[in-house]
């Protein structure tokens, strides 16, 4: 048993020695960017739905409880024709008793671009009814490994006869960024 612990002792102090600090490996990098979501919460196309909810109560964005899931394709312009940079992948759920503030999980993934195949990972209180709210940026993948930042959440237009709102997100973000690999961190999309 004394040997096993001493082999264990002896292989993590290797380990130690042999793999670099993540400050010594990686740059710190802080990137700015923004973009557009488009989201249709009606029709044939809707990108989010309302998937659960207190029994007995309709499921609304105001009502306590309810949960959605949501599949949002992000533009780096206002125009929902434009060709998608990446989805928004993730739920919401009305965790205010009065209805006034969504608890967000969100996990946007790039699908084009120089970001292609990175992730940011989102969550927090979203305030839906203000005019600008922010989100905690928790996490990212790929080019964003070990991300943290905010996000804010401006809604840019409405339509309540589509059910179509484009939102504008800007983000500001923290990561580690190996300097061997070629991208263009810091520069703006819009």
């Amino acid at each position: 048993m004394v040997l096993i612990s001493k082999l264990s002792l002896t292989l993590l102090l290797a380990l130690a020695i042999t793999i670099p600090p993540l400050s010594q490996s990686k740059e710190l990098k802080e990137t700015y960017m923004s973009f557009y979501v488009n989201d249709y919460s009606a029709g044939p196309n809707s990108t989010v739905a309302a998937i659960a909810g207190i029994p007995g109560k309709q499921w609304t964005v105001t009502q306590f409880g309810t949960i959605y899931i949501t599949d949002d394709p992000i533009m780096d312009n206002p125009d929902p024709n434009s060709a998608p940079i990446g989805r928004s992948l993730g739920t919401y759920v009305t965790s205010a008793l009065d209805g006034l503030i969504l608890h967000v999980s969100i996990s946007v993934v790039f699908t084009a671009k120089e970001y292609m195949g990175s992730t940011l990972e989102l969550q927090g209180a979203y305030k839906h009814f203000e005019r600008r709210s922010e989100i905690s940026v928790v996490s990212g993948t790929g080019q964003f490994r070990f991300a943290r930042g905010y996000a804010t959440f401006e809604t840019y237009s409405w339509d309540p006869n589509t059910a179509h709102a484009i939102f504008l997100w800007n983000f500001t973000v923290l990561h580690y960024h190996s300097s061997n690999t070629n991208n263009m961190c810091g520069d703006h999309w819009v």
